[in-house]
């Protein structure tokens, strides 16, 4: 493991500026200098004149779950599973992911979910050996589901303070308030016919109803868990101002995928967080209808990036928002850097000063779309 070297010839982002020919010490994983190359010096990675960013800081990645199932019915071995993201996520110039457990017996759309359960995933990612990055958990906790928050209960105290995500995809609210959207990826990823999703909706509704009295416990045990400071929580999915007031009533500091303007303007008006996915800017939309990112941009109000399903997204994502004007370059990259890395409480990476973790990527940026060089993790 090589945690001290020099990295030269760089430009290199310094807060709201690009600095030419910078010479970046590093040791023992840690930066200790940036500073102008000198001329003559020869620095042991040599980066031509490439762009240096800090290494991108994913808050929810769905990497490891896509690598661990890579076709209906198709499971992969969890530590395989374990590398093949890895390998994915450092190539796109993550160094800090949060991968997504679903702490839930069921997925989103109410279909069983199969092994490994998440306390397995949860320790596959904890206990992984030798990683090449830092590698967490996002616990996706369903509030009406009482064996996931079991399972979740069984996972405090083990690891980093977690990091905690609440959500309730019960169609009619949140992210399915239009219920037609889940009816239509169960008939298009489940090949259901058009009278069992619609069946299938209803069923949902009606068993999580019963659940209503679970719902308010759980979240409030979340909320005294997250003023005790024992977890850092988000609430996903926010559609109204309201549904804001009462994340931040419960320790919140996070609004996750905003699914309205609204939503997203509260937030930014109580001094919180939002999250947008990175494929959403790519795609110039929401896939499931909701409001699109590059709304929140140009209104202001969009903070964080993240990968969701395609790591790939991130940087190119934050590329395209200076090249449409809705932010400056520094800005656009602070959205997968220093923003999430400070949301997520973890206040020693994000930007290349001295005393920062040694977490850098190499991006060479006179094509069309960015493309990831080299990444330089702190954890390798």
């Amino acid at each position: 493991m090589v945690d001290t070297y020099t990295l030269g010839h760089v430009r290199a982002l310094a807060g709201d500026r690009i600095l030419e020919d910078r010479l970046i010490s590093v040791v023992d994983g840690k930066i200790e200098e940036v500073r102008a190359h000198p001329a003559g010096f020869r620095a042991d990675i040599d980066g031509r004149g490439m762009l240096c960013l800090p290494g991108l800081v994913d808050l929810h990645s769905d990497a490891l779950a896509r690598e661990y199932r890579p076709r209906p019915g198709a499971f992969l071995p969890i530590d395989l599973a374990m590398q093949a993201a890895e390998g994915n996520l450092l190539a796109a110039g993550v160094t800090t992911a949060f991968h997504a457990v679903a702490f839930q017996l069921k997925s989103a759309v109410g279909i069983p979910i199969g092994s490994p359960r998440a306390p397995d995933v949860h320790d596959a990612v904890n206990q992984y050996r030798d990683p090449r990055m830092d590698h967490r958990v996002l616990h996706r906790l369903d509030v009406r589901c009482r064996g996931g928050v079991q399972m979740f209960r069984e996972r405090l105290g083990t690891g980093h303070i977690p990091l905690v995500s609440y959500e309730d995809h019960t169609p009619g609210q949140g992210q399915y308030r239009d219920r037609t959207v889940m009816e239509r990826w169960l008939r298009e990823a489940q090949h259901m016919d058009a009278k069992s999703a619609a069946d299938h909706v209803d069923r949902l509704i009606s068993e999580r109803d019963e659940e209503l009295p679970l719902r308010a416990e759980t979240l409030a045990w979340l909320g005294e868990l997250a003023a005790a400071k024992a977890i850092r929580l988000m609430g996903h999915d926010p559609v109204t101002p309201q549904e804001i007031d009462e994340l931040i009533e419960r320790n919140a500091s996070i609004a996750e995928f905003p699914t309205t303007l609204e939503a997203a303007l509260h937030a930014s008006i109580r001094g919180i967080s939002t999250v947008a996915g990175a494929p959403n800017v790519l795609l110039g939309r929401s896939h499931s209808g909701n409001v699109s990112a590059l709304e929140l941009a140009r209104a202001g109000v969009l903070d964080i990036l993240a990968s969701d399903y395609l790591p790939s997204s991130l940087l190119s994502a934050a590329f395209e928002l200076a090249r449409l004007g809705h932010a400056t370059l520094p800005a656009a990259i602070a959205m997968v850097t220093v923003n999430p890395a400070v949301a997520a409480g973890l206040h020693d990476r994000g930007v290349l000063e001295a005393g920062y973790r040694a977490d850098m990527v190499l991006v060479a940026d006179a094509h069309t779309r960015p493309r990831v060089i080299q990444t330089l993790s702190a954890a390798a």
